[in-house]
């Protein structure tokens, strides 16, 4: 297994096992979230919905929060998410458009975002892609 490999599936792993521990009691809808940094560490987040639904928090920006709070590295280099039904199959489960815009914040349009479905299928595009001309700390 090359090192790339065995990154994202450590990448992925993480994600998996933070799921499961997502608060999503509205749609049942579990998402899991994980970052490698620059560093080589991985942090992670799951969804936490909330009654007021707008309150809630998606994955992603609980892994970005983790690792700002973790210290050090500021930088991300991938993404890995895994989501679907609490007692279902994983679906591909892209970021929405704000949490595009958070990891955007973080990574170079180059970053990886790694999706994968129930049957193992990963799908890995660059962060440019899903959020092409997109605006960052650069143009401030």
């Amino acid at each position: 297994m090359s090192k790339e490999q065995a990154a994202l599936d450590a990448l992925f792993e993480a994600a998996a096992d933070v799921r499961v521990r997502a608060h999503a009691p509205y749609s049942n809808f579990f998402v899991g979230a994980a970052i490698l940094d620059e560093e080589g560490r991985i942090h992670v987040g799951c969804n936490v919905e909330n009654a007021a639904y707008p309150q809630g928090t998606c994955a992603e920006a609980g892994a970005i929060s983790a690792m700002v709070a973790a210290g050090g590295a500021r930088r991300i280099f991938a993404v890995a998410i895994v989501g679907g039904p609490a007692e279902g199959a994983e679906v591909q489960c892209p970021p929405c458009g704000g949490c595009r815009q958070k990891i955007r914040e973080f990574a170079g349009e180059s970053a990886s975002i790694h999706l994968r479905d129930g049957d193992g299928e990963v799908t890995s595009i660059p962060l440019g892609e899903l959020l092409p001309l997109s605006f960052g700390p650069g143009h401030l």
